[in-house]
C-alpha cells in the first residue's frame, strides 16, 4: 500500500481550505466606514467620516485606498491670533469644473482645474476660491480664456451663480471666513460691487481701509467673525479698489509665479506683478503649486513628495514666511494625505510649533504637542481601482469621471518642511 496516498489532501480539503482563507480575509477587512487612511478600501462607504476611496496610479498605486477628502479648520485648534498667521486651502480656478455643462449648442474648449462644485469645496474646507470673472453677454461670467475676452465655448456660468453659493455657506457657517480671487477682465462700470451686493455679499465684506498696508498683522479672526467681516475680496486690477472699494491683490499679498517653470524644485521666483517673496511690505503669500496645463490623473502625483519639497523651497525664497494660502487644481487627489496634509503641517509649525495642527492644544506653551502619530504605509498591490469615493463630485457622488479631454488654445514633505 502506498501510504503516501494516504497523506495527501484531498480536493475537497483544497477547497475548504481556501473558502476559509478567503472568509477570514474578509472578516478582517475593514468595511461599512470603518477603514482609516491608507487602508485598503473596495467602495465609497468602506472609508471613515473625511476619507474617500481613491487610487493613484500615476505613482503605480492602483489599489485603491481611504485617501484624505476634507481639510482641518486651523482655528478649531488654535484660534484668536491675526488671519496672516493662518494657512488655508485655495482651489485654482475653482469654477472650470469637469463635466460643467457648456452653453447649449456649444462644445467647451479649454483647461478644467476642478472636480466638484464650489458648495462641496467649501464644504470639504477649501476657505480660498480663484475665479476669473470677465464682461459676456451683458453680465458677469465665469470663462477660463485668454486674451481678455470670453467666447461662447470657453464660458462657464455667470458669476453670480458660484457667488451665491459663497453666500449661503458664509450664511450657514457664521463663523468661517472666505477668500476671493478674481483675475479681473470686467471694464462694466461698477460691475464687480453691483455684483457681490446683488448677490447679498456685501453684508460680510471686509472693507478695504481695514486691511494692513504695510505688512502688518491682519485683525484676529475673532475679530473678524464678531463683525461679519468674513470675506476677503482681491482683485488683479488695480483701478477697482478707488473706484470700487476692491482690495488690489499685490499691495497686500506677494504671490509667486504658477505654472512652468514657476513650480519647479529648488526655485519659487515671484510672480512679475507682485513684490519679492521675502518682501515686508505685504502680509499675506499666496503659494501658486499648479502646472499650466492641468491632468486630472497627475495630480496625485503632484500632490505627494514634490508638494512637500516645494513648499520647503517656497518658505525659504520667502524669507521663513509659510504661505497663507495654497492654491492647487484637482486638491482631491493624492496618494494619502494630500494638500490636506500639507497645510495642516503649515498650521501646526505656525500656530504651535508643532508637526502638525492636530497636535496643537490651545493654551499651552509654543512647541507643547500631543502626541499625534503620523499614520502607518499601508502595502500597494496591483490590482485595478478607480478613483472614487463619498465626496460629492459633479458626474455622481461616488466616482470621479476622467476623460482625455481635447484642449485647443487660439494664441498668435518630510514631515517638517525646513
Amino acid at each position: 500500500m502506498d501510504h503516501r496516498r494516504l497523506c495527501r489532501p484531498s480536493a475537497f480539503v483544497y477547497i475548504a481550505l481556501f473558502f476559509f482563507s478567503v472568509f477570514t480575509l474578509t472578516s478582517m477587512a475593514c468595511s461599512n466606514g470603518n477603514c482609516q487612511i491608507l487602508e485598503s478600501c473596495s467602495v465609497a462607504t468602506d472609508c471613515g467620516p473625511g476619507l474617500y476611496c481613491g487610487n493613484c496610479p500615476a505613482l503605480s498605486k492602483t489599489q485603491p485606498i481611504c485617501t484624505r477628502g476634507q481639510a482641518t479648520i486651523p482655528t478649531s485648534f488654535i484660534g484668536g491670533l491675526p488671519f496672516n498667521k493662518y494657512s488655508w486651502l485655495v482651489t485654482h480656478n475653482s469654477f472650470s469644473i469637469v463635466d460643467a455643462p457648456p452653453l447649449p449648442g456649444v462644445q467647451r474648449l479649454t483647461f478644467y482645474n476642478q472636480e466638484d462644485t464650489v458648495t462641496n469645496q467649501l464644504r470639504n474646507g477649501v476657505r480660498g476660491l480663484m475665479l476669473d470673472m470677465y464682461d459676456f453677454e451683458n453680465d458677469i461670467w465665469l470663462c477660463h480664456s485668454f486674451r481678455g475676452q470670453c467666447f461662447n465655448f470657453t464660458a462657464f456660468q455667470p458669476a453670480k451663480n458660484t457667488l451665491r453659493e459663497v453666500e449661503a455657506f458664509l450664511s450657514q457657517n457664521p463663523m468661517e471666513i472666505v477668500t476671493i480671487i478674481i483675475e479681473d477682465y470686467v471694464h462694466t462700470p461698477k460691475g464687480l460691487s453691483k455684483l457681490f451686493t446683488s448677490v447679498g455679499l456685501d453684508k460680510y465684506w471686509f472693507p478695504v481701509s481695514k486691511m494692513p498696508k504695510k505688512g502688518e498683522d491682519w485683525p484676529l479672526v475673532n475679530d473678524m467673525v464678531q463683525k461679519n467681516h468674513r470675506l476677503l475680496v482681491f482683485t488683479s486690477d488695480s483701478s477697482k479698489e478707488a473706484g470700487e472699494g476692491i482690495a488690489y491683490q499685490w499691495k497686500y499679498m506677494v504671490e509667486n509665479e504658477a505654472g512652468d517653470p514657476g513650480v519647479k524644485q529648488g526655485s519659487c521666483p515671484n510672480r512679475k506683478e507682485s513684490k519679492s517673496l521675502n518682501s515686508k511690505g505685504a502680509s499675506l503669500f499666496l503659494m501658486n503649486y499648479f502646472p499650466t496645463y492641468p491632468v486630472e490623473d497627475e495630480a496625485c502625483k503632484e500632490h505627494s513628495t514634490p508638494l512637500a519639497e516645494m513648499v520647503g523651497t517656497c518658505y525659504k525664497a520667502a524669507g521663513n514666511l509659510m504661505p497663507n494660502f495654497l492654491a492647487v487644481n484637482f486638491y482631491m487627489r493624492s496618494d494619502g494625505g494630500g494638500v490636506f496634509d500639507v497645510v495642516d503641517r503649515l498650521n501646526g509649525q505656525t500656530l504651535c510649533g508643532c508637526s502638525t495642527v492636530t497636535a496643537c492644544q490651545a493654551g499651552e506653551p509654543f512647541g507643547s504637542c500631543k502626541n499625534v502619530a503620523p499614520p502607518s504605509s499601508i502595502p500597494i498591490t496591483n490590482t485595478a481601482g478607480s478613483f472614487s469615493g463619498n465626496v460629492q463630485f459633479t458626474s455622481s457622488s461616488s466616482s470621479v469621471h476622467s476623460p482625455n479631454h481635447l484642449i485647443f488654445y487660439f494664441f498668435s514633505f518630510p514631515l517638517m518642511f525646513f
